[in-house]
């Protein structure tokens, strides 16, 4: 685990052997389908595999050193649905994950994920990409560093309460700037699912338990099964009840079914057969008020 401040070294665990220190925080996996798109040379494609794998990796997204294996771990799975040679234009979709390790186990967990319908850019064979805070005007730059700090702040959240408050707001300004680009994805309250409409919702102060909730879930709870399961079981109950008042508090929220989304088989695991019934009846019907339509899963809850 990365070390964001002296404070959040309490109570984190530390490493013995000499590690190696480098100062960017992801390793990205980048993969490009394009079987849709399968009749067009791939020059453009490998190079927009390799130009994104190094853009993702290469760049210092925050002042915080990283230790070689406290990389965060993460897939961009982009599958092209068109592409013109004439505008050099594309459209594709994003499937975005990222993963965070468990401590005293060989588990990871995942700590975002999300699907982007509206990964839109245009891109050259021979084109640089180069982040600049001051100027966004690159929709793939910005897609991309968007991602990167939603990333590193949804795990920063994961090992201290709002720890990752400084990267969000950075990628709130990247919203705000890539909105006069005309591309889909960015502007406000156009979709609640959007980009814009993920991160308002995250930050927002009246749903202010989901970040508590990703601390206490992953801190609190998944880092102490491996010494205390009854314990941790515990916490990460108590942290689906702010999933929950955050739900009640801003209903059409997407941001809570996003989370039991990608936590659901895991979510099942630790509840299925465990703790009296009473817990299970009430982790139930919190997950099948946030997303009935999962209801044969969480129903495994129960049993």
């Amino acid at each position: 685990m990365r070390k964001t401040s002296l404070i959040a070294l309490i109570g984190l665990f530390s490493y013995i052997t000499p590690i190696s220190i480098s100062a960017q925080e992801l390793n990205a996996k980048v993969v490009i389908n394009r079987a849709q798109v399968s009749d067009t040379k791939g020059d453009v494609f490998d190079a927009l595999e390799k130009k994104v794998t190094e853009f993702l990796n290469n760049h210092q997204w925050t002042e915080i050193k990283f230790r070689e294996n406290e990389k965060i771990q993460c897939n961009f799975n982009i599958t092209v649905n068109t592409y013109s040679d004439t505008d050099n234009s594309f459209t594709c979709t994003l499937l975005v994950s990222a993963n965070r390790p468990v401590y005293g186990s060989s588990y990871n967990t995942v700590s975002y994920s999300n699907k982007d319908t509206e990964f839109n850019f245009i891109f050259q064979e021979f084109d640089q990409l180069e982040y600049r805070p001051e100027t966004i005007d690159n929709n793939l730059v910005a897609l991309l560093a968007y991602y990167a700090y939603i990333i590193i702040g949804f795990d920063m959240d994961t090992m201290s309460l709002k720890g990752g408050t400084t990267f969000l707001q950075t990628a709130e300004d990247i919203v705000t700037a890539a909105q006069s680009l005309g591309y889909p994805g960015w502007k406000a309250f156009d979709d609640s699912k959007n980009r814009f409409g993920i991160l308002n919702d995250y930050m927002d102060g009246a749903l202010e338990g989901l970040r508590v909730l990703n601390y206490k879930y992953h801190r609190q709870g998944l880092d102490q099964m491996a010494e205390n399961p009854d314990e941790a079981r515990k916490a990460i109950a108590e942290a689906l009840e702010s999933l929950d008042e955050a739900h009640k508090a801003k209903s059409l929220s997407s941001v809570p079914q996003l989370f039991t989304e990608y936590k659901r088989n895991e979510l099942v695991s630790i509840f299925s057969g465990k703790d009296d019934n009473a817990t299970r009846e009430r982790i139930y019907d919190i997950l099948f008020a946030i997303d009935a339509s999962q209801n044969t899963e969480w129903q495994k809850i129960k049993k």
